[in-house]
C-alpha cells in the first residue's frame, strides 16, 4: 500500500487497542505498538475534552522517554453523556444502563492526541470532539446487544464499528473515525503541520 506520507524516524502506538492499530494501518505507516505504563486514574475532576487530551500526553511521555528517536503517539477517548464521562461498563447490568441513557439522546466522543518526540523535545497535544445521537432503542435491542459482550471493553458501552451498534445511531456530527477511537485527519494534519521535517508525502 502506498502511503499518503511516510516517517524517516520509528514511529510507536502506545496503546494496545486493536481498534486504533487497526485505523493507523489504513494511514499505511510503518509503527509498532508499545504498552505506556501510564497510570489512568484522575484525581482532580475536569472537563472532559481535557482529561482526554490530558491522559493522552500522559501515556506518550514515558514510552517516548524510553524511545527518544521514535515519534510516539497516545491516544484517550472519553464518552460524556450530559456532564456525565461514560467509562467501560463494569458488568452487563451496568452496560444496559448506560446504552439506555443514551437511547433517543445524544452524547459526546472526544479523543485527545499526544505525540511526543524525546529527540527534538517536541510535543503536541491535540483532540477531537463528535456529536453521536441514538435512537430510541428498546429493552430487547438493548439485551440483546449487550449478550454480544462488545459493549464490554468500550467506552460509553459500544462501539460504532460494531456489527450492532451503528443500527442504533440516527446521525452524528463530526469525525466517524473520532468515535471509533482514532481521528485520522485530525492526525494526519498534526504530523503534516508539525512534524514535517521527520515526514516526506
Amino acid at each position: 500500500m502506498n502511503a499518503l506520507l511516510s516517517l524517516s524516524v520509528p514511529f510507536i502506538l502506545a496503546s494496545q487497542s486493536p481498534r486504533r492499530r487497526a485505523l493507523l494501518d489504513q494511514l499505511g505507516l510503518s509503527f509498532r505498538v508499545q504498552a505506556s505504563p501510564a497510570d489512568e486514574r484522575i484525581e482532580t475532576p475536569m472537563a472532559p475534552e481535557k482529561t482526554a487530551r490530558t491522559l493522552a500526553n500522559r501515556k506518550a511521555r514515558p514510552v517516548s522517554e524510553a524511545h527518544p528517536p521514535a515519534l510516539v503517539l497516545a491516544a484517550d477517548t472519553i464518552v460524556a453523556h450530559q456532564e456525565a464521562v461514560l467509562e467501560k461498563p463494569e458488568t452487563p447490568q451496568h452496560a444496559r444502563e448506560m446504552l439506555r441513557q443514551l437511547s433517543n439522546s445524544t452524547h459526546t466522543v472526544y479523543t485527545g492526541l499526544a505525540l511526543h518526540h524525546a529527540e527534538t523535545e517536541r510535543t503536541v497535544v491535540t483532540g477531537q470532539a463528535t456529536e453521536v445521537t441514538f435512537g430510541p432503542l428498546d429493552d430487547a435491542e438493548i439485551e440483546s446487544y449487550v449478550e454480544t459482550r462488545s459493549p464490554m471493553d468500550k467506552a460509553g458501552g459500544y462501539g460504532i464499528q460494531d456489527h450492532t451498534a451503528p443500527l442504533f445511531i440516527d446521525h452524528l456530527e463530526g469525525d466517524y473515525y473520532n468515535v471509533v477511537g482514532l481521528p485520522l485527519r485530525r492526525l494526519y494534519l498534526t504530523l503534516r503541520n508539525e512534524f514535517s521535517d521527520l515526514c516526506s508525502t
